[in-house]
């Protein structure tokens, strides 16, 4: 009995993916488990499109190499892959050319190859094409590139794929371009959407959005357990920041390999690598800051093991490939769904990873921010819109002097105005086009709602005694949920609260070491032309750098701060702790000064004059003048959330008035309570440098960031 044509080329086709896949992995004795291979027969073989939805290490990235391989054999266009994170596209790349597969990138920061790429593109050169979300509006890419890609391409995927959706825990407005993408694909090109963080909500709503105008049946999902075999999942809960960081130091000298340590801002994470490093360990920080260089030999050093951990923001996520044997979290993610993607880097290619969460009391305090850049409400968006309407096309940075939001969050929302066919991003900026656009309120709201309800189940997660991984997988509607019996609660791990006098002693050495380098703005924002400010270009007569006992973000000092600049902190003298830190800041940096300055405050006006007074008794200099109020209808903190905004709402609330003209060849010290923009400081210093002043040395309490 002979096999019909269909079954014999489905057979010949699992053959030559089997082939594939070994030269993949370099181990002849790979093969493909079954949902592998349904994945790979409905791209290749079917041209359908699917989601698969599957734990970090399951090896979505097999599927769609071995399927790129078995279109090219049958003479398919390039595959385009779209990946959110370069340290994902690295690891990519590495990982095709061992199955001879010739992958090339496009992102911001090769764009001196771009053209020689596009050639290679065109003349058959290149079998896997990767891309940012970004360069997909980008607007020559995406009006001469992308049209020939969709055209010629043989398969479309899109990694990381919870970032199309709304519901998503890392949604991402450059994906939703994607949309157009897939609707613009020639019939029969295949499409894979993969992801490992996706509940049964994003999972449906992917699933539709990459049906575009077919059927919803037509789309394959394959979601599989989400457990994680090799993890040890524990929380600690420690009474102080001394006492998380001695154990941390401890516990990562104690572990056998290596991994990563996850802090919830870039602030947290200079200060606790410095601290690892006092305690003899090789660490080093790594975040959204970091130079994509520096990020590239970072992240090869840990998966060489050449540093013992790195220390993180989530910059520090999707898609970095390691053999890690421990992940801990100082500090929680705002969502359990998040957490699961941060833990899901550790145990790929070891049988056991401890992973460990550490929380703290800032920790709501962290989310409120972020939660506070979501998008915002409908008149500064229609503000926007009527702007690019009357004044044509603008950049962003020509935007800012219309409309008062920071410069991400207004590029934020503009992608999200190009999606949906308000705004059209071109050469030079952005223009309207005129179409009609509503802002829906509803679904923003329901957004809000459901970011609430994660931060309530992540709170729950350090409180549960039930099985973490269980819960972990339960967040993300895994069907297949059970104890995992190796969690700290169902006894498969032991955390000691155990931590050394001496090892607390340091760690508090080191968090009571105030003072943070306040650097001088440099150039003026640009376009303030348009609200009447001749400022533009390099500063002249900047303030020298200054100083701030701390963060708000830090985790010594930051506490302090923090409570003293809530807004229920009445007004009031400066603390007698954060006087001797303000001592301690001076006997350090030791500035040569011969006058001060103060800033006048409306919310804290006694809080910076005590400052100042006490400041003049200590330096035994006098108090010449201050940067006064003038303006009292302008409100503290105006146009706070983008510079050229804060120059031109500083520039009417406050001037500079001095006793008499006796600031001429002097040193001053510039005196706030805190540094938010830097633009007050920038101002008064100007204004002094103006009146004759030598240099202008600022000195404050706390800098927001």
């Amino acid at each position: 009995m002979t096999s019909s044509p269909a079954t014999f080329d489905r057979t010949a086709a699992r053959e030559s993916a089997e082939r594939h896949l070994r030269a993949l992995v370099g181990r002849d004795d790979a093969t493909l488990r079954e949902d592998q291979w349904s994945a790979i027969e409905a791209l290749a073989v079917d041209r359908r499109r699917a989601l698969v939805v599957q734990r970090t290490g399951w090896g979505k990235s097999a599927v769609y190499f071995v399927a790129t391989l078995l279109l090219r054999e049958m003479g398919a266009g390039p595959t385009v892959i779209v990946s959110p994170l370069l340290a994902l596209m690295r690891n990519q790349i590495a990982a095709a050319e061992r199955a001879g597969i010739r992958a090339v990138t496009i992102n911001s920061t090769n764009n001196d190859q771009w053209e020689p790429i596009h050639a290679a593109i065109n003349n058959g050169e290149v079998d896997v094409l990767l891309v940012s979300p970004e360069r997909l509006n980008n607007p020559g890419f995406r009006d001469e590139v992308l049209p020939r890609l969709a055209a010629t391409c043989g398969l479309l995927v899109v990694d990381e794929a919870h970032c199309i959706s709304d519901w998503g825990h890392d949604f991402r407005p450059d994906y939703r371009r994607i949309r157009t993408l897939l609707d613009e694909l020639p019939s029969g090109i295949p499409v894979l959407a993969t992801t490992a963080t996706a509940n049964a909500r994003v999972t449906g709503d992917v699933a539709e959005q990459l049906s575009g105008s077919r059927q919803l049946d037509d789309v394959l999902v394959l979601r599989g357990t989400l457990d994680r075999e090799s993890l040890r999942l524990g929380v600690l809960k420690m009474r102080t920041t001394e006492q998380r960081l001695a154990w941390l130091a401890d516990f990562v000298a104690a572990q056998p390999g290596n991994g990563i340590i996850y802090c919830l801002t870039v602030a947290a994470t200079q200060e606790v690598s410095a601290y690892l490093r006092d305690r003899g360990l090789e660490v080093r920080a790594y975040s959204g800051q970091t130079e994509a260089e520096e990020r590239g030999r970072l992240e090869a050093d840990l998966v060489e093991g050449r540093v013992k951990a790195l220390v993180a923001t989530s910059a520090l996520g999707m898609g970095f490939d390691a053999t890690l044997s421990f992940v801990v979290n100082l500090g929680a993610p705002s969502s359990p769904v998040a957490y699961y993607q941060q833990v899901g880097r550790a145990g790929r290619g070891t049988d056991d990873a401890t992973v460990v969460l550490l929380p703290q009391l800032e920790d709501r305090d962290i989310w409120a921010y972020f939660a506070s850049l979501a998008f915002p409400p409908e008149h500064q968006v229609r503000q926007t819109l009527a702007v690019l309407s009357e004044q044509g096309t603008l950049s962003t940075a020509a935007l800012e002097t219309y409309v008062d939001l920071s410069r991400n969050r207004l590029e934020t929302m503009l992608k999200v105005l190009d999606v949906d066919g308000a705004v059209r991003r071109v050469r030079g900026g952005w223009e309207a086009t005129g179409q009609e656009w509503a802002y829906d309120a509803e679904r923003y709201a329901r957004v809000t709602a459901a970011r609430e309800r994660e931060q309530a189940a992540m709170l729950a997660y350090l409180d549960t005694d039930r099985c973490r991984m269980r819960y972990l997988r339960e967040q993300l509607d895994d069907p297949e949920a059970v104890d995992c019996g190796r969690c700290d609660n169902c006894g498969g791990l032991t955390l000691s609260t155990d931590v050394s006098e001496a090892a607390v002693e340091a760690a508090h050495e080191r968090l009571s070491r105030p003072g943070v380098a306040v650097e001088p703005r440099k150039m003026w924002p640009t376009a303030l032309a348009t609200l009447g400010i001749d400022l533009k270009g390099k500063i002249k007569g900047q303030a020298e750098e200054g100083r701030a006992v701390a963060r708000m973000t830090d985790l010594g000092y930051g506490q302090q701060v923090r409570e003293l600049f809530r807004d229920s902190t009445p007004d009031g003298p400066v603390p007698v702790p954060l006087v001797q830190a303000v001592v301690q800041v001076l006997n350090d940096w030791r500035p040569r000064v011969d006058a001060i300055v103060v800033v006048e405050s409306t919310r804290r006006g006694v809080l910076t004059q005590d400052l100042a007074d006490g400041l003049s008794r200590y330096l035994r200099v006098p108090v010449i003048g201050s940067f006064a109020l003038v303006d009292v209808d302008v409100p503290p903190g105006a146009g706070a959330t983008n510079s050229a905004q804060r120059v031109s709402a500083v520039g009417r609330r406050s001037r500079l008035l001095l006793d008499d003209d006796s600031v001429s060849g002097r040193r001053v010290l510039l005196v706030d309570d805190q540094v938010n923009t830097g633009w007050t400081l920038t101002l008064a210093a100007q204004q002094l440098r103006d009146a004759g002043a030598e240099a202008v040395l600022p000195l404050v309490l706390a800098v927001q960031a």
